[in-house]
């Protein structure tokens, strides 16, 4: 983990965060960070009310993230503060600049490398991974042990592929793509057309694409399809837990999150910046616009749109919060109301 002066780390912090440093008071080094009890002598914590700012300046961290309001109304003493807009966001981007760059870039000798891929040259491959023919992978890349990157997928630079992962052919990934243990991208989605005389069923062409964008990280053993004809699309900095599956021909655009266990069912989409809670499920040729939140169970009917910035829906199918609660209530007087009488 490196080494940086609180100074140095203030300059690196997005500048929309308006980092302020007390410039009177000691420059000291920072090694990581640290939730405030745990906290040692290199360590940098952040504070969002009066308690836990108090509770921080008690600590054995070397310095605190907090807001100037909470700052101006508690003296600080000796120790050092970084005022910023946002804690909490401070501190989730100071452990990014922490972590550092991984370890030297290696290949490990049972990986297999097929002649025709082009890896960058400080790229890390693991153990007994496999990298096909016609595939592209960026600068400072890693590959986990056992992770299979098919024919012609093409990984970006500074992309994180954790053990086992496999990717499909014509899959495409951005740049600082984050795909953790297990998952599957770009497999063929559930389609099949029924023969109306014989019953038999037939796939229909699974041939299209899959683009996850920069930024994404796709949490473990979640699938998502490649497209039919055309492609699925994961738009940038779109976060996805564990266990998560997406069908063929979804787009979901930038800056969603979407909770585990949610099954998103083919052609639907997910619009920017909307959020979905643990085991939504949606059904095909549905739609969820920018800025929506679903709650966890929420279920969206086929080809239905939810719509509306900022609205809540929730229940089965899903519906406006206040809504739906106040069904709930109404269901409840009426079965309440039907109780048998006690003889």
């Amino acid at each position: 983990m490196p080494e940086i002066t609180l100074s140095q780390l203030a300059a690196q912090l997005d500048p929309k965060l308006d980092a302020e440093l007390d410039r009177t008071l000691a420059d000291p080094v920072v090694t990581g960070v640290s939730s405030i009890p745990r906290a040692g002598s290199g360590c940098l914590v952040f504070a969002e009310d009066a308690a836990s700012f108090s509770a921080a300046l008690a600590s054995s961290a070397a310095a605190v993230l907090v807001s100037p309001r909470i700052a101006a109304a508690i003296h600080s003493g000796t120790k050092p503060v970084l005022r910023v807009s946002q804690p909490r966001l401070a501190f989730a981007r100071a452990a990014v600049l922490l972590r550092g760059t991984p370890g030297s870039s290696s290949v490990h000798p049972t990986a297999a490398v097929a002649p025709g891929a082009q890896i960058a040259p400080d790229v890390s491959i693991g153990a007994h991974a496999s990298i096909e023919e016609g595939a592209t992978i960026g600068a400072a890349t890693i590959i986990g042990s056992g992770a299979v990157i098919g024919p012609g997928v093409r990984v970006g630079s500074h992309c994180c592929i954790y053990p086992r992962v496999v990717i499909y052919s014509g899959t495409v990934l951005g740049d600082r793509v984050v795909i953790h243990a297990g998952a599957v991208l770009g497999a063929d989605g559930f389609g099949y057309v029924r023969d109306q005389t014989s019953g038999e069923y037939t796939q229909f062409p699974q041939q299209g694409t899959l683009i996850i964008e920069d930024d994404v990280e796709v949490g473990a053993n979640t699938t998502i399809d490649r497209g039919a004809l055309e492609e699925t699309r994961i738009g940038r900095g779109t976060k996805l837990a564990n266990l998560i599956h997406i069908g063929h021909n979804c787009t979901i655009g930038r800056h969603v999150v979407i909770a585990a266990q949610t099954g998103i069912s083919g052609s639907s989409a997910v619009g920017d910046g909307a959020i979905l809670g643990g085991q939504v499920g949606m059904g095909d040729h549905a739609m969820i616009g920018p800025g929506v939140i679903v709650g966890g169970q929420g279920g969206i009917l086929p080809q239905k749109k939810l719509l509306g910035p900022g609205v809540v829906f929730w229940g089965t199918p899903a519906k406006p919060v206040r809504q739906y609660l106040k069904e709930l209530a109404v269901l409840s007087r009426l079965t309440a109301s039907k109780k048998p009488r006690e003889e």
